[in-house]
């Protein structure tokens, strides 16, 4: 909780607050002495649906939590939200892969353009910190998604330039287990209709990790990054398979995997740290820091100089970085209260 107390009566802005970060995050803060939680983004049925359940829940804390109907896309309404703002978690986005390549402008329009949108309104505010979410599908990108996280990116460090007040920082995570519309809640309910679970493709490996521990990521870079930082956890990974025969093991071992292929714009393995990256990447035990680029525009010295010295590590992506076996990431997904709650109704359903 020692980390939690810069935010005593802050107050901090979520964009894509009825997200599973978003809702994670509240778990986190509201029995904390936090000022105001904002809860920014554009569906009122969410945030209706998210306002009845901690009311009902945490009804001595909920009032603390104030919603605020906007689109990052509209920078107006970004604006709207930020008076008196001390802090801001970004986590708007468009997330699934396979829309984003259908309607990669979408992708544009709320992962880049909205990005700048809010962090013009940050920087204009006298917002003291920004923190940004990023995702693994952004190094090396090659899908739309991916791609427009990587421009999401080159955003935030270019804005922390501009600035000397407000910081900047950005945070790269793999796949966040159980999160909404992430895979385990779609094999869960593929068991619960009597139909076989679907994989893409069983060598393919995925960092994972919990949503306690993407929150954990975000306050790291709030307390310990720097202005144009992209911080990196250094998580564990497996393969599609080796989750696929742990979620079976807990709800119906034995039951049916079925192979379906690959899907529009997916990798093999996701990389956290390109070998470029590493270059410069610093080790701070469970974490990697990715400084910003501090050089100027000005070429014309670097015929001249150059780095001699290069950071030994190379890329860290989901193939080589610690391998969980089916033991371990079922020890893992029994950590995770959706799982728990899952198992408790399939077992009262008999």
């Amino acid at each position: 909780m020692k980390m939690l107390s810069q935010f005593k009566n802050k107050t901090l802005l979520i964009t894509g607050g009825t997200g599973s970060f978003g809702n994670a995050v509240l778990e986190r803060f509201l029995g904390t002495e936090i000022g105001e939680i904002r809860v920014f983004s554009r569906d009122e049925k969410k945030q209706d649906d998210m306002r009845h359940d901690f009311q009902v829940r945490m009804p001595e804390v909920a009032d603390k939590i104030k919603f605020y109907i906007g689109d990052v896309r509209d920078l107006a309404s970004v604006k709207n939200a930020m008076h008196g703002v001390d802090y801001i978690f970004h986590a708007a986005a468009l997330k699934q892969v396979p829309s984003c390549e259908f309607f990669p402008m979408e992708a544009v329009k709320t992962n880049v353009t909205g990005t700048d949108n809010v962090l013009t309104a940050a920087i204009e505010a006298g917002v003291k910190s920004v923190i940004c979410l990023s995702t693994d599908k952004a190094a090396y990108p090659i899908n739309a998604m991916g791609t427009s996280k990587a421009m999401m990116e080159k955003v935030v460090v270019a804005k922390s330039r501009t600035t000397s007040t407000t910081k900047i920082c950005c945070t790269r995570y793999g796949n966040v287990l159980c999160s909404r519309g992430s895979v385990v809640p779609l094999w869960i309910d593929q068991i619960r209709a009597g139909k076989p679970i679907t994989i893409t493709d069983g060598s393919m490996t995925r960092f994972v990790m919990s949503l306690e521990e993407a929150v954990d990521l975000v306050l790291f870079a709030f307390m310990h990054g720097e202005s144009g930082d992209i911080l990196v956890q250094k998580a564990p990974a497996c393969t599609i398979e080796t989750l696929a025969k742990a979620v079976t093991d807990l709800f119906a071992p034995g039951y049916e995997i079925r192979t379906i292929g690959i899907r529009h714009g997916e990798k093999m393995y996701e990389t956290l740290l390109t070998n470029e990256e590493c270059a410069g990447a610093m080790d701070l035990g469970d974490f990697y820091r990715v400084p910003c680029d501090k050089r100027s525009l000005n070429y014309d010295k670097y015929f001249r100089e150059g780095d001699v010295q290069r950071n030994p590590l190379s890329e860290f992506n989901s193939s080589n970085t610690q391998q969980m076996t089916v033991e371990q990431v079922k020890e893992k997904l029994l950590t995770l209260p959706y799982i728990r709650q899952q198992l408790a109704a399939m077992e009262a359903k008999g």
